[in-house]
């Protein structure tokens, strides 16, 4: 019998626990959105922290529930993690539902995303940011709070 590759639950629901790391560039608006502004959407090594919108981490499932939380960006060119989170105690319902790919969609996989819940979660429990204001900032008014406050 042949062995289905595309079978995730061996890497769902660790009977053990366990932890999952997932890393997010967050999201900026799109290139006609730039246009628009009269600026050019950041390419590779540009830093993009002064037009990100949102964050959130993606999972192939909804059963991560340990999660270390990397938020990375370019920073002289090179890219370096400028937020370390964790969120202990995820539930199914910090995870929205699964969207499966488009018919001919190339190689995108099915892929749940984080709600707001889960990102607030990950967000109480900071571990580290990189001690540049612009992402305390970000961090705090994208959550709605000031939890961030490294002097």
């Amino acid at each position: 019998m042949a062995e289905n590759t595309q079978d995730k639950a061996p890497f769902s629901g660790f009977e053990t626990g366990g932890i999952e790391v997932k890393a997010t560039v967050g999201s900026v608006p799109t290139p006609a959105q730039f246009r628009k502004k009269g600026l050019r959407k950041p390419e590779i090594g540009d830093a993009r922290i002064d037009f990100v919108t949102k964050y959130d981490w993606k999972a192939h499932h909804r059963k991560t529930n340990n999660l270390i939380g990397i938020y990375w960006d370019f920073v002289e060119k090179k890219p370096i993690i400028c937020g370390l989170f964790f969120g202990g105690g995820l539930t199914e319902g910090d995870w929205g539902k699964i969207i499966q790919p488009k018919k001919g969609g190339g190689r995108t996989t099915s892929v749940s995303i984080m709600t707001r819940t889960g990102i607030y979660k990950m967000y109480e429990n900071w571990i580290a940011v990189i001690d540049d204001q612009r992402y305390y900032n970000f961090f705090n008014r994208y959550n709605k709070a000031s939890l961030i406050d490294v002097r």
